[in-house]
């Protein structure tokens, strides 16, 4: 059977010079970073060369770079360090309706323990707007925390525009960056941020291993304790294999990332075109100003997970929102955060091309989801077709 793999931001295989890279610190390189003998040296070594990496590629200072597991943690790391270090000078935290739940769900932990949050809306195509975070701006906000792309629509919001704005108040700026790091631009300086967390495995590095970039001078308090590692900001041994595939598989899709971008968009614009000639369906997030990989479209009359279902059974995998929340049956928040009714956010649907995507991937795509289509809507009740 055909197996289709459209599913990116969910996860991606790591690529084969990553593995290589990362084979020698299971087995003869097995040392720990903080030993002073040879195998431990060998390892702090891997480690700088690491870090030396991924700060150049963000446009920062290697000892601004914080290895995390993922994005989740360099999340919950930057959201709960800034606002328990700087909770005397205020406790108001501005973030948005569409940010991944990694975010969100954090805030919404802080104001358990008495912050103050601001959850800003977005537009119909998923943009923050710059004037809504300057009008939410207060004198004792200390955070703002706004994505660079949104995981299930792809829309790219104006990070740089927005940092200028929280730089000029004096707040501090965190951005989700986990599903721009290697697709976009991540100059630390050029974003105007003072954090930006990104997680491996979603270009093709490892899972479990992420990375939290931190301007100098932000004060972080740890969410580990129990060693001095990454500079007293992350306790636990460092995950030297995982580091080293990391800053391998930045450095592969930063010198690809020009030439996949225009042949991933070629792919996402002849699925977004196909796909619209489907009654009763539309596309969601911005078309402008879009991930190059991210389609993202809702069925009306249909569910959502009915259609995966279908799909997989074709040999499609796909997704219908975040990954993280897809056995949850609630519609997407981010598409309801859009303007969407619960009843067509039910039937949205999320193909996220990768690497090993073709044309010819694209056209099976398309010759099935009709089909899936019509045979679902013919089992719905409110369907009159």
């Amino acid at each position: 059977m055909t197996e289709i793999y459209m599913d990116h931001a969910a996860t991606t295989p790591v690529r084969p010079e990553v593995v290589e890279v990362m084979l020698p610190y299971f087995g003869t390189e097995f040392g720990n970073a903080s030993s002073v003998y040879g195998w431990g040296r060998r390892a702090h070594q891997a480690l700088d060369q690491a870090r030396d990496t991924v700060a150049e590629l963000l446009g920062a200072a290697s000892n601004e770079i914080i290895f995390t597991s993922g994005g989740s943690e360099g999340a919950n790391l930057a959201i709960k360090g800034v606002a328990w270090a700087y909770q005397t000078k205020g406790k108001h935290i501005i973030t948005s309706a569409i940010e991944h739940h990694a975010v969100l769900d954090t805030a919404l932990w802080l104001k358990k323990h008495g912050f103050e949050v601001t959850i800003l809306p977005v537009d119909e195509e998923g943009f923050v707007s710059p004037a809504e975070v300057e009008k939410a701006l207060r004198p004792d906000t200390i955070l703002v925390s706004i994505m660079h792309a949104n995981n299930e629509v792809g829309t790219i919001q104006p990070i740089a525009e927005i940092g200028a704005i929280v730089r000029k108040h004096g707040a501090f700026f965190h951005t989700d960056a986990v599903q721009t790091a290697g697709v976009l631009d991540l100059n630390v300086e050029e974003l105007n941020v003072d954090l930006l967390s990104l997680s491996a495995h979603k270009f093709y590095g490892p899972k479990g291993v992420g990375t939290l970039y931190v301007r100098k001078g932000v004060r972080l308090d740890p969410l580990i304790h129990g060693g001095a590692q990454e500079r007293r900001r992350r306790a636990g041994t460092e995950n030297v294999a995982g580091i080293v595939g990391l800053a391998k598989a930045f450095e592969l899709a930063r010198e690809e990332r020009v030439a996949e971008n225009a042949r991933l968009t070629k792919l996402r614009d002849r699925l977004i075109e196909g796909l619209q000639t489907i009654p009763s369906s539309k596309v969601n997030g911005s078309l402008s100003q879009r991930l190059p990989n991210n389609v993202n479209v809702c069925f009306q009359y249909i569910e959502g997970e009915s259609m995966l279902l279908n799909l997989d059974l074709r040999g499609i995998a796909a997704s219908s929102g975040s990954a993280c929340t897809s056995g949850s049956l609630d519609p997407s928040h981010v598409l309801l955060a859009m303007g969407l009714t619960h009843e067509i956010a039910h039937g949205s649907l999320r193909l996220t091309l990768g690497r090993d995507n073709t044309e010819s991937d694209v056209d099976f795509v398309l010759q099935e989801i009709p089909v899936i289509v019509e045979r679902l809507r013919k089992m719905s009740p409110l369907y009159q077709g």
